[in-house]
């Protein structure tokens, strides 16, 4: 573990939410050569719903794919918690796409409210997920819009 983390030196006046932040390279529990700006990602455990998963929001779609540390990374995890991957530049819209990968090889692909599984490269089942989950869904980007209309400049008043 390092004595004093590096930070990512983006600049002095970054928010104060932005200094608070601490990536798992942040907090030293990933390898040096695992900074963000090498992998191409962010990695991070988060909890959603009351889970734990990984989270690996890349700055490129399909970084995971392309790189052979994030997706040992991602299988040294996915055995004990799922790992989402994500776009980085779809963090504030809870309805882009993103992976799901699961313990014994599982990956959900999820886009809007359809979700496909796929197993071994082939697809397994593809569905919509069910009525209340498209329902809370809907409510969740409802309120998370309302509540953000005055940061992202769009008050409807």
């Amino acid at each position: 573990m390092r004595a004093d983390p590096p930070g990512c030196g983006i600049h002095a006046t970054r928010p104060g939410i932005c200094r608070r932040y601490r990536c798992l390279w942040l907090e030293g529990k990933l390898d040096e050569e695992d900074r963000p700006d090498r992998l191409g990602a962010v990695v991070d455990l988060m909890s959603q719903a009351g889970v734990a998963h990984l989270l690996i929001r890349e700055a490129e779609p399909g970084a995971t794919g392309r790189s052979p540390r994030l997706r040992a990374i991602a299988e040294r995890f996915r055995e004990a918690v799922p790992v989402r991957v994500a776009d980085a530049r779809d963090a504030t819209d809870p309805d882009a796409p993103f992976r799901l990968l699961l313990a014994g090889g599982v990956e959900r692909r999820v886009a809007g409210d359809h979700v496909t599984e796929w197993k071994a490269g082939e697809v397994v089942s593809e569905h919509r997920l069910p009525a209340f989950e498209r329902f809370a869904r809907r409510v969740r980007s409802r309120w998370r819009a309302w509540r953000q209309r005055d940061y992202l400049g769009n008050d409807p008043r």
